[in-house]
C-alpha cells in the first residue's frame, strides 16, 4: 500500500502539469482584456478622455501583470495588424517563434512552485489571502452538505433495497428522481420565494451570513444560532441533489449485493436479516459510494458557485464567479489549481478506502 501511494503521488506531477496547461489555456480564451477592464476602457463603461493616455495606462497595467508577454513558450501566430488597426488574416500572421521562459505560463508556473498565486487583478491583493479568507465558509457548507447527504442517503438506500417494490420504496424513488432532475439554481430561487421572504413565508434569511441587527458584542450562542439560521436555505439547496443521487447509488449497489450467493448462504444459516444486511451486505455495497468521494473534494470549490451567488455568501464559489466575470486570471488559475489538486487527492483517498471497505482489494503484488 505504501509503495502504491508513493507511485500515485509521483503520478500527480505530470497529471497536474497537463491540468495546468489545459486550464491556463482555457482561461486565456475568455473574451475581453483585463487591463482594459481595470483601466475602465472599452465596453459600456468606456472611459472618456485622451486616447493616448488611455493606451499608456493600459500598457502599464499589462506590463505590471505580465500581459504584454507571450502566453506560451512559443508563438505560432503573430499579432500584426493592418493599416486600419485590425488583425491580419491568419495566413499572413502564421509564424514560429520560441519565447524561452519569458512568457506568461512559465512565469505563472514558476510562482506556483513557490506557492505564490500572485496578486488579484481586481484589488491587487494576494490571491492566497483572498482564498484563505473565503474558504472556511465554503468548507463548512460542503462538510455539512456531505454529512447530511450520506446521513440521509445510506439509510434510505438500504431500506429501499431491502423493501423493494414497497409503497415507501416507490414513493422515495419518485421523490428522489424528481429532486435530482431539478437544477440547483431553481431550487434556491424557489426556496427564497416560498421560505425566504419572497412572496410567501419569511421563515429564513435569504442572503448573507448575519442579520442586519447582529453585533460582535452579542452572546456567542445568539451569534451562532443567527449564523446557522442563515445557512438553512443554502444548505438545503446544496444538499438535495447529493442525497438524491447517493440514495439511488446505495439502493442499486445493495440490490446487487443481496442477490449474491454468499448472502443467500448467510440467510440459510439462520442469521437475522439485520446481521445479514448490516454485517455482510453493507460493507461490499459501499464501494460505489466510496468512488463518489473522489468527486466530493473538488466540489468544495466548484459546487458552491451557484448557491453562494444566489444567497450572497462570501465563499470560494462567489469569488470564482467574480473572477470569471472580471477576467481575474490569477484568481481563476488559483481556483483551477486548487480544484485539480483536490480531485487528485480525492482519487487517492478513494483508492485507499477501497481496501478498507473491501480487504480483498490489494494494490501490491503478493508473492507466491
Amino acid at each position: 500500500m505504501f509503495q502504491y501511494i508513493i507511485r500515485r503521488l509521483l503520478l500527480f506531477i505530470p497529471t497536474l502539469f497537463f491540468i495546468t496547461v489545459i486550464s491556463f489555456g482555457i482561461s486565456r480564451l475568455a473574451p475581453g482584456d483585463p487591463a482594459e477592464l481595470k483601466a475602465g476602457v472599452g465596453g459600456e463603461g468606456a472611459m472618456r478622455g485622451n486616447q493616448q493616455l488611455n493606451e499608456q495606462m493600459i500598457n502599464q497595467i499589462r506590463a505590471q501583470w505580465h500581459l504584454d508577454k507571450p502566453v506560451w513558450f512559443w508563438t505560432i501566430f503573430s499579432d500584426e495588424k493592418d493599416q486600419t488597426g485590425k488583425l491580419k488574416p491568419l495566413s499572413d500572421r502564421l509564424t514560429w517563434k520560441w519565447n524561452g521562459a519569458d512568457n506568461q505560463y512559465a512565469l505563472w508556473v514558476g510562482a506556483l512552485l513557490r506557492l505564490d498565486f500572485g496578486k488579484s487583478f481586481q484589488d491587487n491583493r494576494d490571491v492566497m489571502d483572498k482564498i484563505m479568507e473565503r474558504i472556511p465558509i465554503t468548507i463548512l457548507l460542503a462538510v455539512i452538505s456531505i454529512f447530511l447527504s450520506y446521513l440521509i442517503a445510506i439509510p434510505l438506500g438500504i431500506y429501499s433495497a431491502t423493501h423493494q417494490n414497497s409503497t415507501l420504496d416507490k414513493l422515495s424513488t419518485v421523490a428522489v428522481f424528481i429532486l435530482y432532475s431539478l437544477p440547483s439554481f431553481w431550487i434556491a430561487t424557489m426556496a427564497i420565494i416560498f421560505f425566504g421572504g419572497g412572496d410567501f413565508l419569511a421563515w429564513f434569511p435569504n442572503n448573507g451570513l448575519h442579520s442586519m441587527n447582529s453585533s460582535p458584542d452579542d452572546p456567542w450562542m445568539a451569534r451562532t444560532l443567527d449564523y446557522l439560521w442563515h445557512l438553512v436555505l443554502p444548505i438545503a439547496a446544496y444538499t438535495y441533489g447529493g442525497f438524491a443521487y447517493l440514495s439511488r447509488q446505495m439502493r442499486g449497489s445493495m440490490l446487487e449485493v443481496i442477490r449474491q450467493d454468499y448472502i443467500r448462504t448467510a440467510r440459510a444459516k439462520g442469521l437475522s436479516n439485520k446481521i445479514v444486511v448490516y454485517k455482510h451486505a453493507l460493507r461490499n455495497s459501499l464501494i460505489p459510494i466510496v468512488t463518489i468521494i473522489a468527486y466530493l473534494l473538488p466540489a468544495l470549490v466548484g459546487g458552491s458557485i451557484v448557491i453562494e451567488y444566489i444567497f450572497t455568501i462570501p465563499g470560494i464559489g462567489q469569488l470564482a464567479f467574480q473572477a470569471l466575470t472580471a477576467r481575474d486570471y490569477p484568481v481563476i488559475m488559483a481556483e483551477f489549481t486548487l480544484s485539480a489538486v483536490l480531485t487528485l487527492i480525492g482519487l487517492l483517498l478513494a483508492d485507499i478506502l477501497y481496501s478498507v471497505v473491501d480487504p480483498r482489494i490489494a494494490f501490491s503484488k503478493k508473492s507466491g
